[in-house]
């Protein structure tokens, strides 16, 4: 929409869809008015059509939303747009932070450090010492270099 090239002031849109409003019953159709009176105030039908559309609904007549409540519901969805995108990042940050913090939890103590599988000597035993550690005889001696039975 050009609007620093609009030739037309809003008292003339008023005025031209108040016109087209009072010489409607003169016509078969309101498009049949609209045809009649656009030429007289020098714009296109299509264009006095819109006028007309726009008047209607700021006297009520017509279901819709002003320009000044359109322009308020598009700051709205913005704003909601924003926030849902806000909240979006605040529960990803917010898991994130949960699953950094929960290996402090004393009761989910081992899930980040898992005891392991097999031991081969007493420096693992010693680092290992503080969990609770089932210990399982190696199956094959050939699991670990240099081993031997």
């Amino acid at each position: 929409m050009n609007k620093g090239l609009n030739k037309f002031s809003s008292e003339v849109r008023e005025r031209a869809a108040r016109l087209v409003q009072e010489h409607r019953g003169e016509y078969p159709s309101l498009w049949a008015a609209i045809e009649s009176i656009a030429p007289k105030i020098g714009c296109v039908p299509q264009t006095l059509s819109d006028w007309v559309k726009r008047y209607e609904v700021y006297s009520g007549q017509r279901e819709g939303l002003s320009s000044s409540e359109r322009k308020h519901l598009k700051a709205l969805q913005r704003e909601v747009k924003e926030l849902r995108r806000a909240n979006d990042i605040l529960k990803t940050a917010s898991a994130f932070f949960d699953l950094a913090g929960s290996t402090a939890d004393s009761r989910i103590e081992g899930l980040h450090r898992p005891t392991p599988r097999h031991l081969w000597g007493r420096a693992d035993l010693q680092r290992f010492a503080d969990y609770p550690t089932v210990l399982q005889a190696s199956r094959s001696p050939t699991t670990r270099p240099g081993a031997g039975v």
